[in-house]
């Protein structure tokens, strides 16, 4: 048996490395890099019909952040402590041409056993619901629907949508599966205050994995110029969420039971990364940021970590799966340590 297999619902991947979509998966020879090297699924970076959100890529803006927030180079030497604030939009063809594109690609991903996921962000729900049967009628397997992204209040009205409100993110996901026979994966946003509700909604709504969790925003000044970076607010993503990213992961777990599947994604720079995640819930997770500053490399040298980790431990992922997250206690539960916060108090000057 692969050690490295996994289940998202009805799928099996052949590892739980998911290239997650950003500029990197537009690019020309972005998807077949990723499939070749080696990730279990690739996804196409989302479409919509609005022109608005297409226009907003062109006015993309990225900047790379130390953790002292100085701007760094970009590149394959970066160290996986860089961050990126940026300011995204959607693929730039026009629908007919990104299916396409998705058609060709997934002729590619299955001789590689790889899964090609077409991503559809909502914009209006009966143009997305339409956008969705042409993809099932294309013979794509499985259906990304992201109601989560960070610049739903910042983007252009109709542009996009973050969907905060569980009751809404369960009509939603209710009104895609009701209509498609295909596997949907829902993407939740981060934004919100209580993402295991959000998540509970799209299961029993009929989704078969839930996302876990979009970027959120985040706006940081420039010392110098004393305005803000990029001109407004950005998309925030780097290593530091992924304590986030678990923590949500290990709530949804806790509210959904171990057979509803979960995606990590946010803050996952590696193989050991990755680990964290499954430990955490996840069947699966999603390296974006990491893999659009650092290069496709990540991918392989991330299958390689998780690989030797398992055999180390003698694992395989289905076993790592929810293991510290059905461990986790609650506060209350914790036993007491008899004036041990003493030990952490600065020394106070003379």
């Amino acid at each position: 048996m692969n050690r490295l297999e996994t289940h998202i619902g009805d799928i099996t991947l052949k590892n739980p490395i998911i290239a997650a979509p950003a500029e990197h998966m537009i690019a020309d020879g972005g998807l077949r890099a990723a499939i070749d090297a080696g990730a279990g699924a690739v996804v196409v970076k989302s479409t919509n019909e609005s022109q608005a959100a297409k226009a907003q890529l062109r006015a993309a803006e990225y900047v790379a952040l130390d953790t002292q927030w100085q701007p760094v180079a970009w590149g394959a030497n970066a160290d996986p402590s860089t961050m990126i604030l940026s300011r995204s939009g959607l693929h730039p063809l026009g629908f007919e041409d990104w299916l396409a594109q998705c058609v060709a690609h997934d002729r590619i991903a299955r001789d590689n056993d790889c899964l090609l996921v077409p991503s559809l962000i909502l914009a209006d729900l009966d143009r997305a619901i339409d956008m969705a049967l042409a993809v099932q009628s294309a013979g794509l397997r499985v259906l990304e629907f992201n109601i989560g992204t960070p610049y739903g209040r910042e983007a252009a009205k109709g542009a996009v949508s973050t969907e905060t409100a569980a009751d809404r993110v369960g009509a939603l996901t209710r009104a895609m599966t009701e209509k498609l026979d295909i596997p949907v994966w829902v993407k939740l946003t981060g934004q919100s205050s209580d993402v295991p509700d959000l998540a509970a909604s799209a299961a029993d709504a009929g989704a078969q994995a839930s996302i876990v969790a979009g970027r959120l925003l985040g706006m940081l000044p420039d010392l110098e110029t004393m305005q803000p970076m990029l001109g407004t607010s950005g998309g925030f993503g780097g290593f530091w969420n992924l304590p986030l990213t678990c923590h949500w992961l290990a709530l949804c777990r806790a509210a959904l039971g171990p057979n509803d599947a979960l995606i990590g994604i946010n803050g996952i720079t590696g193989g050991h990364d990755v680990a964290r995640a499954l430990l955490s819930g996840a069947s699966a997770a999603g390296l974006a940021s990491a893999v659009m500053l650092r290069g496709f490399d990540v991918i392989s040298d991330s299958l390689s970590e998780l690989d030797a980790y398992c055999h180390a431990k003698g694992v395989t992922v289905v076993d790592l799966i929810g293991r510290a997250a059905d461990a986790r206690k609650a506060f209350a539960d914790m036993p007491e340590l008899d004036n041990h916060w003493q030990s952490f108090v600065p020394p106070q000057s003379k």
